[in-house]
């Protein structure tokens, strides 16, 4: 059974999720139109952002926020804090890719404590709170458990054209390719962490990150029986924006392949 703020958070995703839904079918519309996609997606970030902040809002007064679309928006409630992204992957969505999602994380006193990721074209629900487990549209959820990384599949989120630290990103996933069976790029971090707690992918690697991304997924991980670090050190990956996520087994391999690709 899933707790009160859970069935809260799931409402306002599945409400949000029904604009979207409308919204992809437009996008692929637009797609062979001159004017293009971008005024369109902005407007439809906006709309989920607002529909997710209001429904939240109603049944949790005085939660702050943190998403990508308004930034933070303090409440009354110190301890309680909301971190939404409303369109993970919008690259994605933009091209009519269905690998997108609406994420959002709740937590206290700045612990993650409960969190929400979900597809809206795909309708897979992956959530979890915190001793609670993980699970996809309420099938339990366990990372993979592969022991070597030589047997690995890996999800790598490749900067854009231009974006910091692409040099980096070539080394790592040119280090990775001689170790791991394959690499993705699959354009959501959100929806990639969500795979790793679902036991898809062995492993998800991303740099430059913001928290809303990630702040669901580290949670799902975490309760899927993984583990998520930065993989330059010990410091928390919501602050560096740089993130390992994978099983005790193989964490200490990946990050020393990653560590290879810095000192090359």
């Amino acid at each position: 059974m899933s707790s009160p703020v859970l069935t809260v958070m799931t409402a306002a995703v599945r409400k949000a999720a029904r604009a979207l839904q409308r919204d992809y079918g437009e996008i692929a519309n637009l797609q062979v139109s001159q004017k293009g996609p971008g005024d369109y997606v902005t407007a439809a970030d906006k709309r989920c952002d607002k529909i997710l902040r209001e429904e939240l809002a109603k049944a949790r007064p005085g939660y702050s926020f943190l998403t990508e679309e308004t930034g933070s928006v303090p409440g009354t409630d110190p301890d309680h804090r909301f971190i939404i992204d409303p369109i993970d992957g919008t690259m994605n969505f933009m091209h009519s890719v269905p690998f997108f999602a609406i994420t959002v994380a709740l937590e206290r006193k700045d612990e993650l404590v409960a969190a929400i990721t979900y597809n809206p074209i795909t309708d897979e629900m992956y959530s979890a709170e915190k001793g609670g487990g993980a699970f996809v549209n309420n099938k339990r959820m366990r990372v993979a458990q592969r022991r070597d990384i030589h047997d690995t599949l890996v999800s790598y989120e490749i900067p854009h054209r231009g974006g910091k630290g692409l040099p980096l990103s070539r080394a790592e996933i040119s280090v990775l390719q001689g170790r791991v069976v394959g690499i993705r790029g699959t354009g959501s971090a959100a929806l990639s962490m969500a795979y790793v707690a679902a036991g898809r992918f062995d492993a998800m690697v991303c740099r430059n990150i913001n928290s809303w991304d990630i702040a669901a997924g580290i949670l799902l991980v975490k309760e899927a029986g993984g583990f998520v670090a930065d993989p330059d050190g010990e410091k928390n990956p919501m602050e560096t924006g740089n993130i390992l996520a994978t099983n005790a087994d193989l964490l200490p391999q990946f990050k020393d392949a990653l560590a290879m690709a810095r000192e090359a």
